[in-house]
C-alpha cells in the first residue's frame, strides 16, 4: 500500500511538471546562436504520419499484403474522422516524448531530457504519453487518479471535463497505434526483439480506450479486418 502511494505520489510530480511546462509561452520561431529554431504545430497530417508506422511496420507483419491496402484506407479514414473531433487546439508545449525514461532526478528537482521532438500539441498529449506507457504497468484505477488529478490542477474548468477526456483518449489510442507499428519496426529494422513483449499491454491499452463512443465505428472495423484474439497466432518473423 505504502509502496503504491509513493508511485503515485511520483507520478503526480510528472503531472504538474506538465502542467509546469504548458505555461511556457511559446513563439513558433526562435534564434540560437545564429541558427533559427521553429516550433512546428501538430496537424491532422501529423497525426496520421505518426498512427502511418501502425500500417507501414505492425500490419505488414500480420496481414496478407493483398489485404493491406483495403484495410488501411478503411481504417485511416475512420481515423480522419476520429482526429477531427479534438477540442482543444494546439497552443501548448508538448514534449512528445514524456515517459520515465526522459526523466532526470536531482534532490527534489526533476528535469526533462531529449526534447529534440517538442512541438506547439494539444494539452493532453503528454499527459496521455506518461499515463498511458505501455511500458509502466499502472493499475485503471491510478491512471484515472492520475487523470483526474490533472484536470483538477489544470487551468481547465469542470465543463471541460468531457472534452479533456475525449481527447485524452483519442491522443492515446493515436499514440499507441504509433507505437505498435515503432516496436515492430525496432524488431524487424534493427534486430531489437525485447519491444516485442509490450505488444499486449499496447492492445490492452488501446481496447480500455476505445470503449470511448468515439471509436464506435473504428472498433467494428478493428473486430471484423484485426482480430485481437487472432493476431496471437502471428509470430513476427
Amino acid at each position: 500500500m505504502k509502496k503504491n502511494k509513493n508511485k503515485i505520489k511520483s507520478y503526480k510530480k510528472l503531472i504538474e511538471l506538465i502542467i509546469k511546462i504548458q505555461k511556457i509561452k511559446l513563439n513558433k520561431k526562435y534564434t540560437f546562436q545564429k541558427k533559427i529554431i521553429k516550433f512546428e504545430e501538430y496537424s491532422i497530417d501529423r497525426l496520421h504520419k505518426e498512427s502511418d508506422l501502425f500500417f507501414d511496420w505492425y500490419l505488414r507483419a500480420i496481414i496478407e499484403k493483398k489485404k493491406l491496402s483495403k484495410i488501411k484506407i478503411k481504417i485511416k479514414k475512420e481515423l480522419s474522422k476520429i482526429y477531427k473531433k479534438l477540442y482543444f487546439k494546439n497552443t501548448f508545449f508538448c514534449h512528445r516524448d514524456f515517459h520515465v525514461s526522459n526523466i532526470m532526478v536531482s534532490g527534489n528537482k526533476l528535469g526533462l531530457i531529449d526534447s529534440q521532438d517538442a512541438i506547439i500539441g494539444n494539452p493532453l498529449y503528454d499527459v496521455a504519453s506518461i499515463i498511458d506507457d505501455v511500458r509502466v504497468n499502472i493499475s485503471k484505477k491510478n491512471q484515472n487518479t492520475l487523470f483526474e488529478y490533472y484536470v483538477k490542477i489544470s487551468k481547465f474548468s469542470k465543463k471541460d471535463v468531457l472534452n479533456l477526456k475525449n481527447d485524452f483518449d483519442i491522443l492515446s489510442v493515436q499514440r499507441n497505434l504509433k507505437i505498435l507499428g515503432i516496436f515492430v519496426r525496432l524488431f524487424k529494422r534493427d534486430g531489437k526483439s525485447d519491444y516485442l513483449k509490450y505488444l499486449p499491454r499496447t492492445w490492452k491499452l488501446l481496447e480500455m480506450r476505445m470503449k470511448n463512443i468515439v471509436f464506435n465505428d473504428l472498433k467494428i472495423i478493428i473486430k471484423k479486418y484485426i482480430s485481437i484474439k487472432n493476431i496471437k497466432r502471428f509470430r513476427f518473423k
